[in-house]
């Protein structure tokens, strides 16, 4: 359970720090383009403000889907769901690495936010990568926003980052094309940007 300096502004429960105090949602997502009716996956949803913001961006038309592996932050986003009666936002409770109930190529666009080096450490990247194929539609896309491999103290330790080659590499070998990377985005630190963000298309 975080202690509550940890805790997002929207008092959702989380398993560790929520990136809303020092990535800016709004403007990376922005910067995915969307048309406005797209299936969109917030994969590791955490406390939910990634979806939130997605739905800012979306029409009625547009699906958000936010899925985590930990019930508590589920439940909060679900009451938030019913108590705002919102209709395109599906909270899901799954081990994404198990397989989850989405349905076959029924996704457009997959975001993952400092998540894909859990599945790394974990040993299930693979199987992270196989299902996300499975969801997503022909040409559908991926972006993976991770902190950069370097010894720093903001973030992970060291040893479960996964450098932007190595998840670029990852993906090329399960058939995905990278369309782009960039090595200038997240919070600024004394080193530099926090974070790199790669995109993916199927």
């Amino acid at each position: 359970m975080p202690k509550p300096n940890m805790m997002p502004k929207n008092g959702h429960r989380i398993q560790g720090f929520s990136s809303e105090s020092f990535i800016n949602a709004k403007e990376i997502l922005e910067s995915f383009k969307f048309k406005g009716n797209e299936v969109f996956m917030d994969l590791g949803c955490g406390d939910g403000h990634i979806s939130m913001e997605a739905l800012k961006l979306l029409n009625d038309d547009a699906t958000v889907i936010a899925i985590d592996n930990y019930e508590p932050s589920i439940i909060d986003l679900q009451k938030d769901v019913d108590e705002q009666n919102i209709k395109n936002l599906k909270p899901i409770f799954a081990d994404f690495t198990e397989g989850t109930p989405v349905e076959d190529e029924s996704v457009d666009v997959i975001f993952l936010l400092n998540v894909f080096h859990h599945f790394n450490a974990a040993r299930k990247s693979s199987e992270s990568i196989k299902e996300m194929k499975r969801i997503l539609k022909p040409e559908g896309k991926i972006y993976v926003m991770e902190y950069k491999k370097q010894e720093v103290r903001h973030g992970p330790p060291y040893q479960m980052r996964v450098s932007d080659e190595d998840v670029e590499k990852m993906f090329s070998d399960e058939g995905f094309k990278v369309l782009n990377v960039d090595n200038e985005v997240g919070e600024d630190i004394p080193e530099g940007k926090s974070h790199y963000l790669i995109s993916f298309q199927k």
